[in-house]
């Protein structure tokens, strides 16, 4: 869009003495006529941008001209990137310093420019939670994105089976994944996962800790996650299913799970039904997600879900005779 290209252009030229048409090309990813016309845009609309001309010419800001936008502050900035999940803000405690930040970049901007906010605002929304869930706001987040911040070690409390343990982390990232908080620390040297909601006491401490350079925070994340999704799929089953129920098994059950089982079955039999071996996190979590197939599935193994399936169709007979 024109007016984050235009904005750009001004970040660009303030950081460096001057640049060529085609270096602010290059940047921006445009002609060096749309250079001219933007850099003419900016000039009308009181951006000092000189034109040298020549050869060896360019464009520069005079009179030591700075935007307005190093007027935020380091946590108004860093709230700034994460304005688009308001309510992660707020769970956080910083919903007021991106309140902040945005009224110092609205000021900051061009005057055909400072209804963005409000624009981007009616355009684009993220809700977090998941559907059917009642959000809820762990008491101890707030300190430990404190921590995450600002690089400091937590001594902290965390709830295990059916007790408590003491640990000693450096809080390396905060991920919310539909509608719940987990905390990405350091402890003895590896990296674990922790659900913010069973923390009952954290202590921030005053020094701060090396960041570990090689952590990539999305990256850990999505590799944790799909450990976590493979490592509770505890059991097998054997299916049935017909062309509508291998259609609709991915979003009923596993949905990794289903496709790998899919792609491993055999040839469909005559009423184009097809045979295949699903991993499933449980029976009872098996059945509670596989009964919603109805006579689209056939449980074919272990014999005792078969059992509660066949029990099941009798109720309904009876219910709908």
């Amino acid at each position: 869009m024109r007016a984050a290209r235009l904005i750009k252009m001004v970040l660009l030229l303030q950081s460096r003495p001057s640049m060529t048409a085609g270096e602010l090309a290059q940047e921006l990813e445009v002609s060096e006529r749309t250079v001219a016309r933007d850099a003419l845009a900016l000039s009308e609309a009181g951006v000092p941008v000189y034109a040298d001309r020549g050869r060896a010419g360019g464009y520069r800001l005079i009179g030591g001209y700075r935007t307005r936008l190093t007027g935020l502050a380091r946590s108004e900035a860093e709230a700034l990137f994460l304005s688009g999940v308001p309510s992660a803000l707020r769970e956080m405690g910083l919903e007021d310093a991106a309140s902040a930040a945005r009224l110092k970049v609205s000021a900051a901007l061009l005057p055909s420019l400072r209804d963005a906010s409000d624009s981007a605002a009616q355009r684009f929304h993220l809700d977090a939670p998941g559907w059917y869930q009642e959000p809820g706001t762990p008491e101890l987040l707030p300190a430990l994105a404190e921590a995450v911040w600002d690089d400091r070690p937590v001594r902290a409390r965390y709830r295990r089976g059916g007790g408590e343990v003491e640990r000693s982390l450096d809080p390396h990232g905060l991920v919310l994944k539909a509608g719940v908080w987990y905390l990405c620390a350091r402890t003895d040297g590896d990296f674990r996962v922790y659900r913010v909601e069973r923390f009952t006491a954290v202590a921030v401490a005053g020094d701060r800790f090396v960041r570990d350079e090689d952590f990539d925070l999305p990256g850990f994340w999505e590799e944790r996650a799909a450990q976590f999704a493979r490592s509770i799929l505890r059991e097998e089953v054997v299916i049935r299913v017909s062309p509508a129920g291998a259609e609709r098994l991915p979003h009923v059950t596993d949905r990794a799970a289903a496709h790998e089982a899919l792609a491993a079955a055999g040839p469909p039999d005559p009423a184009g039904r097809i045979t295949l071996t699903l991993l499933v996190e449980s029976l009872e979590v098996a059945y509670t997600q596989l009964i919603t197939l109805g006579p689209e599935l056939e449980i074919l193994e272990p014999t005792a879900l078969r059992a509660r399936f066949r029990e099941a169709a009798t109720r309904l007979r009876e219910l709908y005779a």
